[in-house]
C-alpha cells in the first residue's frame, strides 16, 4: 500500500439550508500520522468525513489533495480521487444479503478488472489483516459489532486507499472491543503508513490512539494539532468534553446560555463546584503490536512537532519533551513559546 498523503484543508465552511454547520474550518492532516476529530452530538463531525470524501459540496474553502482541489475539480477527478480514500461507516454498512467474502470483494469487482483469483488473494489479505480469516462464508447478521466493525474495514481497505476515514468506530462497542479496534488502527497505520482521520466520541481514544487531535464545537474549530496541545489545554470545551465534566460551556443541547454559564461560574467562584478541578494524566500512546516494526508516521510526526516546539503552548511543549527519545529531543532544545490565544488555533505544521 501507498504511504499516507498529506490533506490541506483551508476556510472550509457548510450549511444545509440557513442551518450553518461550520465555518472557516482550516487543519492540515499530516500524511501519514493518524487523527482525531473530537466535539458533542450534533456538531457535524460526520459532516466533516463526508465532505473530505467529496460525498457533501461545502459553500466555500478547499481541501487539497495531490495538488487538486477537491472542493473545485470535475467529477472525472473526483472520482479519481475518491478512489484514494478507504471509509469505515459507524455500522460497517455491509450488505446484509451477502457473506462477508463477496462484501469485502464488491469494490474489487465493481472497480477493478482483477481476475476471481487475484480478488480470491486480496480478501483473504485483508481478512487476515483484520483478523477475520475463516470467516468468509458468515452473513453479516451472524457477526458480533466488533467482527461487523472490522469486516468493513476489510472492505474499506481493499483497494489500497492511502486515506483511511473512521467514522465513530467505537460506535456500539464495549470498551474492551473499543480498545481492540484501537490497536488494529495503530498497527493498519504501522503496516501501510496510510493517513488516518478517526471521528470518535470516545475519550479513551481521544488520550491514547492518535498523533494530533482537533475539536469541533460551537460551528467551528477550536483548535486542532499535536495530540499533546489538547491534552494540556485550558481551554473550557476542550477541558469538560476530555474530562466528561457537566460544569463547561458544552450543555445538553451543545452549549449552555450566558445565564447557566453566569450561575456555573459563581458556583465555582464560591467552592461549590469542583467537577473540573481534578487533572487530566497525560495517557500513553498506542505503540504496534509485538512482532511489528515501529511506526514511520510516529517517526515523522517526532521531528515535525519538536521542529514546531517553540510555537506551542508551554505545558504541551513539557508534555512533548518528556514523550520524546532523548535521540530526537536532544537536538531540538525548548525555548520559551511565543503567547498564543487558545480558540481556533491551527498550530503550524499540524
Amino acid at each position: 500500500m501507498s504511504s499516507g498523503v498529506e490533506v490541506a484543508v483551508k476556510n472550509l465552511s457548510k450549511s444545509f439550508g440557513p442551518q450553518n454547520i461550520w465555518s472557516d474550518v482550516t487543519l492540515t492532516l499530516p500524511g501519514g500520522e493518524i487523527s482525531v476529530l473530537l466535539g458533542p452530538s450534533g456538531t457535524g463531525k460526520s459532516v466533516f468525513l463526508k465532505s473530505l470524501v467529496g460525498l457533501l459540496k461545502p459553500e466555500q474553502g478547499s481541501i487539497i489533495i495531490h495538488d487538486t482541489d477537491l472542493v473545485r475539480c470535475g467529477e472525472n477527478k473526483l472520482f479519481e480521487l475518491r478512489k484514494l480514500f478507504g471509509v469505515l461507516f459507524q455500522d460497517g454498512a455491509l450488505f446484509g444479503s451477502m457473506n462477508l467474502y463477496d462484501n469485502v470483494a464488491f469494490p474489487l469487482r465493481e472497480h477493478t478488472r482483477k481476475s476471481e483469483n487475484q480478488i480470491r488473494d486480496v480478501v483473504h489479505e485483508k481478512l487476515e489483516l483484520v483478523g477475520l480469516l475463516g470467516t468468509e462464508h458468515k452473513l453479516p447478521g451472524e457477526l458480533s459489532g466488533g467482527m461487523r466493525k472490522r469486516a468493513g474495514l476489510a472492505r474499506a481497505l481493499v483497494l489500497e486507499p492511502e486515506i483511511v476515514l473512521f467514522d465513530e468506530p467505537d460506535s456500539g462497542l464495549d470498551p474492551v472491543r473499543t480498545a481492540y479496534l484501537n490497536q488494529l488502527i495503530v498497527d493498519l497505520n504501522t503496516q501501510t503508513d496510510s493517513t488516518i482521520l478517526v471521528v470518535t466520541h470516545d475519550i479513551n481514544t481521544a488520550r491514547t490512539l492518535p498523533d494530533n487531535i482537533g475539536m469541533i464545537f460551537r460551528r467551528e474549530l477550536v483548535m486542532f494539532g499535536p495530540r499533546e496541545v489538547l491534552l494540556t489545554s485550558e481551554e473550557p470545551a476542550v477541558k469538560q468534553f476530555l474530562r466528561g465534566a457537566r460544569v463547561g460551556p458544552i450543555g445538553m443541547s451543545e452549549e449552555k446560555d450566558a445565564a447557566e454559564l453566569a450561575r456555573e461560574s459563581w458556583s465555582e467562584q464560591n467552592g461549590e463546584v469542583t467537577e473540573n478541578g481534578a487533572g487530566l494524566e497525560l495517557m500513553s500512546q498506542l505503540q504496534p503490536s509485538p512482532g511489528l516494526p515501529n511506526r514511520a508516521g510516529a517517526t515523522r510526526r517526532a521531528e515535525r512537532v519538536m521542529n514546531i516546539l517553540p510555537q506551542l503552548p508551554e505545558r504541551a511543549q513539557q508534555a512533548i519533551v518528556n514523550s520524546m527519545p532523548p535521540t530526537v529531543r536532544d537536538g531540538h532544545p525548548t525555548r520559551q513559546p511565543q503567547r498564543r490565544g487558545a480558540g481556533g488555533q491551527h498550530f503550524p505544521g499540524a
